[in-house]
């Protein structure tokens, strides 16, 4: 049997075993209902025998052993047979098997193998009641209702337990996987982290500042082209200004509101240096946050774009806006 077979089978072989457990159990429980039924029913039986007995003995002919007379054969095998029927009747897995030692005329039936010897004792003598039961093996029988639940309950069991399974592997799957750095900007603290591990250097306000600026402007303008010899966008300007009154009401500084035009590839460098120490052991991540530098000499690296191209929402958390 090859591997696909087995792996084809599985399911199923659980399946079975499931419904037969199942069965095994239901079975069980409805054979201790038999059981508990059937000793209920044999004491009833029981109490009902031994008081008919007792109140009828009075008028039956079965002799005195005190008076030292014969007991009535055929009349007390009438009242045998009587009270036998009675208890056909009445659906009691018990019979009047003798009285006084005398049997009744009707044959008992064949389940009723057991015997048990009640001794009464009346107003003059004692009555010896020989009783005919079923014993209780014959009681516990097999119930279709133990397959036909098995049947109805397993594959619900079994399709209950692959979906637990599964969610539990989702859950595992996404507990074991790796945290995804991202960019993590605290104004509360004036910090920048990678959101995995405890790096988040504090920042100087003017990069800070402007960086947070930067972020903000290049995701709602994926598209813009933000070059080394031309002014900072207006938009750009007024955002990082708006970051540096934000620290101002956080208690971050006093001092005079930088001017966010000036040293721009100083401004960037300091960026840089913050980002390679925060994503110093996630190199890949790190690019989609790095102003990129620019690239040859003279005038022809003041046509290369600082801009973050590849930003979305979604990578960036700002925390204390």
């Amino acid at each position: 049997m090859t591997d696909h077979t087995l792996t084809l089978l599985k399911p199923w072989l659980k399946g079975a075993g499931v419904a037969i457990g199942l069965c095994l159990l239901f079975q069980l429980v409805i054979t201790a209902g038999q059981l508990l039924a059937y000793q209920f029913t044999y004491h009833q039986a029981r109490d009902h025998v031994e008081r008919r007995v007792s109140l009828d003995c009075a008028y039956l002919d079965i002799g005195n052993q005190t008076l030292n007379t014969p007991v009535n054969h055929s009349a007390v095998a009438r009242y045998i047979d009587k009270l036998n029927q009675q208890l056909q009747t009445m659906g009691y897995p018990i019979r009047l098997a003798a009285l006084q030692n005398v049997g009744g005329s009707l044959a008992l039936p064949e389940t009723l193998t057991a015997r048990t010897t009640v001794k009464m004792q009346s107003a003059e003598q004692v009555l010896e009641v020989s009783l005919a039961i079923a014993p209780w093996w014959q009681v516990a029988k097999f119930s279709f209702a133990s397959i036909l639940g098995a049947l109805i309950i397993a594959p619900m069991l079994v399709r209950l337990r692959q979906t637990q399974k599964a969610r539990h592997q989702l859950i595992s799957g996404a507990d074991e996987a790796e945290p995804q750095p991202r960019l993590v900007i605290d104004l509360h603290n004036k910090t920048i982290g990678n959101g995995v591990d405890d790096t988040h250097p504090l920042v100087q306000n003017k990069p800070f500042c402007f960086y947070v600026a930067l972020v903000r402007y290049c995701i709602d303008h994926p598209d813009s082209q933000l070059l080394h010899h031309k002014d900072v966008p207006p938009e750009l300007i007024n955002a990082a200004n708006s970051v540096f009154s934000r620290l101002i009401e956080l208690g971050h500084s006093k001092r005079k509101r930088p001017d966010f035009n000036a040293n721009l590839d100083k401004t960037l460098s300091e960026i840089r240096s913050v980002l390679e120490e925060v994503f110093s052991q996630y190199s890949e991540a790190k690019e989609k946050y790095y102003p990129p530098r620019a690239q040859g000499e003279g005038s022809r690296s003041k046509q290369h774009s600082f801009a973050l191209t590849n930003l979305t929402e979604q990578d960036v958390e700002i925390i204390g806006n």
